[in-house]
């Protein structure tokens, strides 16, 4: 029964396209037509992002034999099985990605579209200028580059399979437009220090050379650290989809809106985040260069939420499809680009709370302390279905006295389950280094889809934890709005 489901692909129903279609339809055409709203790019970005959920939806299912054909498939390491799943559709869904956020151009630069013909050429809030402008043209032409760049290099990934220590520092290549740009046109490398270590270093340090450095770091971190927190069906999907919703959430704050209202937090020391007034929504305080830098992240975000929902729902249990490597090198290079070019790298790493807590815990296999496997995926008992932590063994070499400790330490902690050699002393064996085999360890072994709602369960309440600690924490260590 399970493997005739998996060679079905799941139902799409008719009616959706058929409402969705005409509702981007109008989006689209709502920034043409006059009196154009306040913010009509944000209204095409909003119907290209319907499309990018449409275009994901119908077309992974319908190029998933063609995949198949051209070898580029596998099995499902978690099922009994072998039907052949198509594999690498991260890059049909990069594809439409990219392509739209090049039709998008038009919405957010063109005169014609943007701006009034009238002689008063009254002020739009948004990208839209009086003057062309060429400095935000470039960063968006850069951040496309980076973005094809990235969905060159995981595919390239997918197809030769590069190993660990080799892919590392690939996003570093995709982030080099990325930076040129930042650095031709000047861009700050100075970072405000906390209100307590200001009598020591003062109120700004200049970083220089290792500002850039630490935004190359980001974009190797946000890509990386999605596909290391990967092995289940609709892991990696699930996590983009939640970071880019709180991404968008985090936007939608700085915004000009037409009314007002407070959001409270749970602390004496803050009176909460206040939301409203033309120029002064949210955190914004009447800059318009704050709304424009997050009316860019919104244009790069709503589209990526797009095409990650509609591919989510071909990846959920039991996948129909996997995104390979390029959907995580795209996604967690989008991330990148919309915190270094809308300056907003310290909020955006808040989001990856649980990939952070991750790439710390896979730290000792990732460097060579720890035995790494090619698949660090859960354990899978085909007669219960559940899955149970995997295990990493010391075969050819005894542990070290560093991954001894380590391992140790985190064995206290309760992540990490170690068998011990009787006649040694010494560890043989631990569980692997991953947030899935820690959940499975400390909540007992569960189904596949059970262990995916947990980690979009964690994924959730770390972003619920990022808003509490950048809007409710951050004034405790800076004053003004730090970002």
């Amino acid at each position: 029964m399970a493997q005739d489901q998996a060679l079905r692909p799941r139902p799409l129903p008719k009616a959706l396209i058929f409402t969705l279609a005409p509702t981007a339809a109008w989006f689209l055409v709502r920034p043409l037509i006059e009196p154009a709203p306040a913010l009509p790019a944000l209204y095409a970005a909003f119907g290209f992002s319907i499309l990018a959920f449409l275009g994901s939806l119908y077309l992974v299912p319908a190029l998933g034999p063609t995949f198949i054909r051209a070898n580029l498939k596998g099995r499902d390491l978690l099922k009994t099985y072998d039907t052949p799943i198509p594999e690498s559709q991260g890059l049909v869904c990069a594809s439409l990605y990219i392509l739209l956020l090049i039709l998008f151009i038009p919405y957010a630069f063109s005169e014609s579209i943007t701006n009034h013909h009238d002689t008063a050429r009254r002020a739009r809030e948004g990208l839209v200028v009086n003057e062309f402008p060429h400095h935000q043209l470039a960063v968006y032409l850069s951040s496309l580059l980076s973005l094809l760049m990235a969905t060159m290099l995981g595919f390239l990934d997918d197809v030769f399979d590069i190993r660990w220590r080799h892919k590392l520092p690939i996003p570093i290549i995709a982030s080099i437009p990325l930076l040129i740009v930042y650095y031709s046109e000047r861009g700050a490398t100075d970072v405000v220090v906390p209100i307590p270590l200001r009598w020591l270093l003062g109120t700004l340090v200049n970083l220089g050379p290792l500002y850039y450095v630490y935004m190359s770091l980001l974009s190797t971190f946000c890509t990386n650290s999605i596909n290391i927190l990967a092995g289940i069906n609709g892991s990696e999907v699930s996590q983009a989809v939640v970071i880019a919703v709180s991404v968008i959430l985090n936007d939608l704050l700085f915004l000009p809106w037409a009314f007002g209202f407070r959001i409270p937090l749970p602390l004496h020391v803050t009176e909460g985040v206040k939301v409203g007034g033309v120029w002064s929504a949210g955190m914004a305080y009447g800059s318009r260069i704050l709304v424009e830098r997050h009316l860019f992240s919104l244009y790069f975000m709503l589209p990526l939420l797009g095409v990650c929902l509609g591919f989510m729902y071909h990846n959920w249990y039991p996948a129909r499809a996997f995104p390979g490597d390029t959907l995580c090198y795209v996604a967690g290079m989008a991330f990148a680009v919309v915190g270094i070019q809308a300056h907003y790298s310290k909020t955006l790493l808040l989001f990856f709370l649980p990939q952070i807590f991750n790439f710390v815990l896979s730290c000792p296999q990732l460097f060579g302390l720890v035995p790494c496997p090619r698949h660090r995926v859960p354990g899978y008992d085909p007669e219960t279905q559940l899955l149970y932590p995997s295990r990493a063994e010391f075969k050819e070499k005894r542990p070290s006295k560093l991954a001894s400790l380590v391992l140790r330490v985190f064995s206290a902690l309760g992540l990490v389950e170690l068998t011990v050699d009787e006649r040694t002393g010494e560890i043989s064996q631990t569980t692997n280094l991953t947030i899935l085999n820690v959940f499975l360890l400390r909540l007992g072994p569960m189904r596949e889809d059970s262990l995916t709602r947990v980690l979009i369960a964690t994924q959730v309440c770390g972003s619920l934890m990022a808003f509490f600690v950048r809007y409710g924490l951050a004034g405790l260590v800076y004053d003004g709005n730090r970002r």
